[in-house]
């Protein structure tokens, strides 16, 4: 055996001893992935239990134990606490409701994902004999498949043990549709619409219609203009239809342009059904209204950068600058590019200065692992007003709905320290420090006209 042989084999047996080690690991991994389960729903029965003493009907004031345990862990492992809510209850659902499944999982057969398309696609089998037979049916295949494999094979058993008819089943699932943003890297977001399959599959036909429209208009207009060209230099000329520039092209690809009017009707159509008063223009008078955070040297031009949209995602400078000088109803917050402090506003409410200075202080909800923009948000004394709290920005926060709620109704306490730092103390008494976004510019130097971080 020669030696590229032998190095072949002992490199074949090295991947061999890696694969071994990666599965003890991920068993290892699934095992502590059913410890933190346990503990997630004992959390969560602990809520339930607290639930029941509670006399209220009112279910804002139910829910309050739930909440405030989900804010608990959530910060202790810092988790948006709307997260964690789910967490608990997946985990609940998955300690009382598939056994088989978490003992799989305690055992490392299977993946805390194979576990979760289980539970997903078990949850609507409600009879407990059915859905343990459909439990071992899928472990069987899960100790062995893939998770997407093994999501399309339980969805498969589960409409054969659901009783229920796919009427009914559209029925519930189309109330469910909902439409969200996901904020993505150099400038872009997602808008994701979860609707009725016919809906949405007719609203991509029509998107692709309009936009192979556009192209086969364009594929022609190029065809003309390529023949006008010919025709010419056949003719002796230089080549260009005589006095006739050289015409505008779409060079957008099909989903540019599928994006573009979709974004457009968006925008500027009007909804066919629209309940509200015709008189004041509807439903379609309704336009996009944004928040945007423009450093003064953006604005004007010296730097390229610092703009943010709704304080979760960047802008680029030439669509800031853009909106800055044509739209009517954008509400401007130009900030010092050296302290961050807000150094003018364009709109008058009450108390305008204290709004947006705020608004531009805090950007979101100020609890930790909220990202509801300030915008939206209620204006909350961290010192109640009714006990003496003064309305001053350093007593003023954001807080979005949720969190206000939550705060009046239980036991959390939040205090305001200098510079708009806010320390939350737990029913529990664990704290937790919220600070105010940082504000990091980039400012002119003298050094050969580069950009320094600002020093703050």
């Amino acid at each position: 055996m020669d030696a590229d042989e032998k190095r072949r084999q002992a490199e074949e047996k090295r991947a061999g001893v890696f694969a071994d080690e990666l599965a003890k690991l991920r068993r290892r991994r699934a095992a502590l992935e059913a410890k933190e389960a346990r503990l997630l729903a004992d959390a969560y029965a602990l809520t339930v239990e607290q639930r029941s003493r509670i006399g209220s009907v009112s279910s804002r004031e139910r829910d309050m134990p739930l909440r405030s345990m989900a804010l608990e862990l959530g910060l202790a492992v810092r988790v948006n606490d709307r997260s964690m809510q789910s967490q608990m209850h997946d985990a609940h659902e998955l300690v009382e409701r598939f056994p088989q499944t978490m003992a799989a999982l305690e055992d490392g057969r299977v993946s805390r994902a194979h576990a979760q398309v289980i539970q997903d696609a078990g949850r609507v089998i409600e009879d407990p004999v059915d859905r343990a037979s459909f439990e071992r049916i899928v472990l069987v295949e899960a100790e062995r498949q893939t998770v997407p494999r093994t999501k399309t094979y339980a969805r498969q058993r589960a409409e054969v043990l659901d009783p229920r008819p796919l009427q009914e089943r559209h029925d519930t699932a189309i109330r469910q549709r909902r439409v969200w943003v996901t904020d993505l890297d150099d400038t872009l977001s997602a808008l994701t619409i979860v609707g009725g399959n016919v809906y949405i599959h007719g609203a991509y036909h029509r998107l692709t219609g309009q936009g192979t429209t556009i192209k086969d208009i364009d594929r022609a207009k190029r065809r003309a203009y390529a023949t006008a060209r010919a025709e010419a230099e056949a003719n002796g000329s230089d080549g260009a239809p005589a006095e006739e520039a050289e015409p505008w092209f779409d060079d957008r690809a099909l989903d540019e342009i599928r994006c573009d009017l979709a974004l457009d009707m968006l925008l500027a159509g009007s909804p066919v059904i629209d309940p509200t008063d015709p008189t004041t223009g509807g439903l379609g008078a309704i336009r996009a209204e944004v928040q945007i955070t423009i450093p003064i040297t953006t604005l004007t031009g010296v730097t390229n950068s610092g703009a943010e949209l709704n304080g979760v995602t960047p802008v680029d400078p030439d669509t800031a600058r853009r909106m800055a000088g044509t739209a009517k109803i954008w509400e401007r917050v130009m900030t010092d590019p050296i302290t961050g402090v807000v150094t003018a506003v364009d709109r008058y409410q009450l108390h305008p200065s204290q709004t947006r200075y705020l608004n531009a202080r805090d950007v979101t909800c100020r609890t930790p692992g909220c990202r509801r923009p300030a915008k939206l948000c209620h204006i909350d004394h961290s010192k109640d007003f009714a006990l003496g709290g003064k309305s001053c920005n350093d007593n003023l926060c954001n807080e979005c709905a949720r969190h206000h709620t939550l705060k009046h109704a239980t036991n959390w306490h939040v205090e305001q320290l200098p510079g708009g730092i806010l320390k939350f103390t737990s029913p529990g008494g664990k704290t937790y420090d919220s600070h105010p976004p940082s504000r990091v510019a980039f400012v002119p130097t003298d050094d050969n006209g580069g950009y320094a971080v600002a020093p703050f």
